[in-house]
């Protein structure tokens, strides 16, 4: 997902009405210079007899209410029904702050000086980022962003602060065993790491836990398989449990590096029809494949796993997954909040919709009650390649 559409498949299917309701919210004027994805202008929108008696409510209502109307929470309310009436769970409305949030999950990085805080205390450092270089340490409070006082603070408008100021300097000032010290910070682009990767101990087998399908994933997973082939890898373990999706990009190009030339990694199927998608690089990797699942691998996560099954022979390994088989597209409002819409159905190369359904794992191992406990998941997938 992401506001600019998955480029790569073209399914740019606007909501004509969002886009009429955002308008208003902003003051853009109707033309018929302006015209959605199919050609409808807003004048023609206009003249819908049913969005006409919307606009006539909206209209009586500021100007009879008895009341001062917030005109941007009553539209924003508005949106959130129009979207919760089509009665599928992941078509939602994201505020702002929701969509930001989101957003940089999912770009794999961010602007900032490379901090963790909770309480306005920083809880960790990132290994040579701007904060570690200027020499903010963990267990930092901070009490000033600029000239903006945080002694009483969110930790959330801290760090907006931060990422939102225009400068390319910031200021920080921390108290640090009852003294106050401040720091002037170069702010930069953060990369997140969504990729861990080792060869096993003894082994030569290689193992890629994937967190989460971001813009940055394609580029971190190639590093990370370059690297473990380097090391003289011959059998690979790829880790998507709690891997509750992302961008389709990323499971295409990762998919594209794995399966032979010309196999299917999934098809899309909307009110337009079904397009199928196929891997169209020379790169196949030719070395046994596991994945491992569980109930919380979706989406993403959930077509890569169905496209290495069906188009790879890789084994499955865990539990069932979640059971997303929906594609959502995005649109984003002038005012940084966000309609987020299905768009189409996905199917697995052997023409199944496992929405409702989930994946079915080759070899059944349950997850561990407690992060303290052997991975016996893991460990079973060492077995089964051994």
């Amino acid at each position: 997902m992401k506001d600019k559409g998955f480029s790569l498949l073209t399914v740019i299917v606007i909501v004509c009405l969002t886009s009429i309701v955002s308008a208003i919210t902003v003051g853009v004027i109707i033309t018929n210079n302006y015209k959605g994805t199919d050609g409808i202008t807003y004048t023609n929108l206009i003249k819908d007899e049913n969005l006409k008696e919307f606009l006539d409510v909206y209209e009586s209502v500021l100007t009879n209410y008895y009341k001062d109307v917030n005109k941007q929470e009553m539209l924003e309310k508005a949106i959130n029904a129009m979207l919760n009436y089509l009665g599928d769970n992941y078509t939602t409305y994201l505020t702002k702050e929701q969509r930001e949030a989101l957003t940089e999950k999912l770009e794999g990085s961010y602007k900032g000086i490379g901090i963790t805080i909770a309480n306005c205390t920083i809880q960790a450092v990132n290994e040579n980022s701007p904060a570690a270089k200027a020499g903010l340490q963990v267990g930092d409070v901070i009490i000033k962003v600029d000239n903006k006082d945080f002694t009483e603070c969110v930790a959330s408008d801290v760090a907006s602060e931060i990422k939102n100021t225009n400068k390319k300097v910031v200021k920080i000032k921390v108290l640090r065993n009852n003294k106050e010290q401040e720091f002037n910070i170069e702010l930069k682009t953060i990369l997140i790491s969504q990729v861990d990767y080792h060869l096993l101990e003894n082994t030569d087998i290689g193992y890629i836990n994937i967190s989460v399908f971001s813009n940055t994933i394609n580029e971190q997973f190639t590093k990370a398989l370059t690297e473990l082939q380097k090391q003289g890898m011959k059998k690979l373990i790829i880790d998507v449990r709690n891997n509750t999706g992302g961008y389709l990009d990323g499971a295409k190009d990762i998919a594209s590096q794995i399966l032979p030339e010309g196999k299917l990694i999934f098809t899309l199927d909307n009110k337009d029809g079904k397009t199928a998608y196929y891997d169209e690089t020379a790169t196949a990797l030719n070395i046994p494949v596991v994945v491992l699942i569980n109930g919380s691998s979706a989406s993403s996560a959930e077509i890569l796993t169905a496209a290495l099954k069906d188009s790879y022979g890789a084994t499955l390994i865990g539990t069932k997954t979640y059971g997303k088989g929906k594609v959502q597209q995005t649109y984003a409002l002038e005012d940084g909040s966000m309609a987020k819409y299905t768009s189409a159905l996905w199917l697995r190369p052997n023409g199944e919709c496992i929405d409702g359904k989930g994946i079915v794992p080759d070899i059944e191992v349950p997850e561990p009650e407690t992060e303290t406990e052997t991975d016996v998941v893991l460990n079973r997938a060492i077995e089964y390649l051994n």
